[in-house]
């Protein structure tokens, strides 16, 4: 066996497999490939210059797992080795703050708006679509495309059997495939979800524990313990469920990208992703939803209220987070939707752009600007937001010039509606 050479794009021929919570993919995929684009919350794999010893872990280790690593690392160096079960693996997730890829435009301005990025830098890093894609080759086959080395793939499950090749003394099995589950746009509860039952349907394992691996607490936690990211998934799914909501059964775990959105739903009606709307709802709270979850079990379990003062945050309804105002944030996105319905979905023409994904992420963009001010004067009612809205009601979002749906599309959208509502 020799060590392949990884170039990028990297594809691959995937098997799709359809599930209830989601669909995911199924390739195999080469161990040296994995260590480069993969991480988990405890581990990453990072290059050295020495032949001999390709890469070296970080991340936090504990000392059973150091001796688990070295363990499966001399299994790996035998002659018989077999890996016959998959490694899960949750693709356009970020190491850095836990939320979901983006297309390169929108990911820029959500950084810049976060701090996170200088203007400079943003305008450089929007040049790359670095997100994990399925495309259907000219044979008829699903092929799974990996743009870029970037660390992109959260292992949900199978760390220890990836991170393995790093102790490895026959430095030739890095070539060896591995079985790969790949769930694409998968919010992070939902990887703690099933890295939680997994984990503790097989052997003897505090469910608590696995998920504060991944930084979240066991379906029962009082709210009050609840990370941001975690109580804009169970706002989500009441978004989904609630016979108020204009989003009633219109939202299913899927990618963000529009053209698979439709492949899957088979065009019945228009769908959003999860996705979507999980981080329009987090980033109503938080500008870095990983940092807040950490922070909510280190060095203990704490209450949201505990981490106020952790970190600086200007995120509109932070204070609503802390306070436990849960209702009331749910309150604003469902009348600010409600309101969205009655003056854009209800008339907008099928082939709208305020369908598709970037429309929904304009929207949320909106909310986000006009949430602080809600929130603070008390005025949250649908009546209020559409008397904010209504003068973009006019525009026809089926126009050619939003047809940039995979790019600046979104930044056009909301500009448009900022200066139509003259929010800007």
């Amino acid at each position: 066996m020799t060590i392949p050479q990884i170039t990028f794009p990297f594809r691959t021929k995937a098997l799709r497999v359809h599930q209830e919570l989601a669909e995911c993919w199924v390739a195999a995929l080469p161990a040296k490939l994995l260590l480069d684009v993969c991480f988990s919350d405890r581990l990453t794999a990072e290059h050295t210059d020495n032949p001999e010893k390709p890469y070296l872990l970080g991340g936090i280790q504990r000392e059973y797992q150091e001796k688990r690593l070295q363990e499966i690392g001399r299994y790996i160096d035998r002659d018989d080795s077999a890996f016959p079960n998959s490694i899960i693996l949750a693709a356009n997730s970020r190491p850095t703050d836990g939320m979901i890829e983006d297309a390169p435009e929108d990911q820029a301005l959500e950084d810049a708006e976060a701090d996170q990025l200088t203007a400079a830098t943003a305008a450089s890093s929007a040049q790359v679509d670095r997100r994990w894609r399925i495309e259907l080759a000219a044979d008829g086959c699903h092929e799974l495309v990996i743009p870029t080395i970037d660390k992109l793939a959260a292992v949900v499950d199978g760390q220890h059997r990836l991170f393995g090749f790093a102790k490895a003394e026959v430095v030739e099995r890095l070539g060896m495939d591995m079985i790969c589950a790949v769930y694409l746009d998968l919010p992070k509860p939902f990887q703690a979800q099933i890295f939680a039952t997994i984990n503790s349907n097989q052997k003897r394992v505090d469910k608590s524990l696995t998920y504060e691996m991944f930084g979240y607490n066991i379906d029962d936690d009082e709210p009050s313990y609840w990370s941001p990211d975690k109580l804009a998934v169970f706002l989500t799914r009441r978004l989904g469920s609630d016979p108020k909501s204009p989003l009633k059964g219109r939202i299913i775990i899927a990618p963000k990208k529009d053209a698979q959105l439709a492949h899957l739903t088979g065009g019945v009606g228009w769908k959003v992703s999860t996705a979507v709307v999980v981080e329009g709802i987090a980033r109503l709270i938080t500008s870095n939803p990983k940092a807040d979850a950490n922070n909510l079990q280190t060095p203990r379990k704490v209450r949201r209220i505990d981490i106020r003062e952790r970190r600086k945050d200007r995120s509109p309804l932070r204070e609503a987070y802390f306070e436990g105002q849960d209702v009331v944030i749910y309150t604003m996105v469902l009348n600010y939707l409600t309101a969205c319905n009655d003056l854009f979905w209800s008339f907008a023409r099928t082939d709208s752009f305020i369908f598709k994904t970037v429309g929904l992420q304009a929207l949320f963009d909106i909310l986000r600007i006009l949430a602080k001010d809600a929130f603070e004067t008390k005025i949250i009612s649908v009546g209020h937001f559409r008397r904010v809205l209504e003068p973009a009601a006019r525009i026809d979002f089926a126009d050619d010039r939003f047809r940039n749906a995979s790019g600046s599309g979104r930044s056009i959208i909301r500009r448009a509606i900022e200066e139509a509502a003259r929010l800007r």
